[in-house]
């Protein structure tokens, strides 16, 4: 990962943050993910205790693209 800062606008845009999204490695994105849970549960401890207590009510549709 290439550390640099900018102040311009455009690389605040979705494409901007998604291209340098792809351009990290996959163990650069897997740490990217790990600090920001660490940093979620930092901010807010009982977001592990959550569980979901309801299951889907009725069906549930799986499509596929074909």
């Amino acid at each position: 990962m290439i550390a640099n800062v900018s102040y311009d606008i455009k690389d605040e845009s979705i494409e901007a943050k998604v291209k340098w999204f792809k351009s990290l490695t996959i163990q650069e994105r897997y740490q990217n993910f790990c600090d920001y849970i660490e940093l979620a549960l930092l901010l807010n401890p009982k977001l592990a205790e959550k569980k979901i207590d309801k299951s889907p009510s009725g069906s549930v549709r799986v499509l596929r693209k074909t």
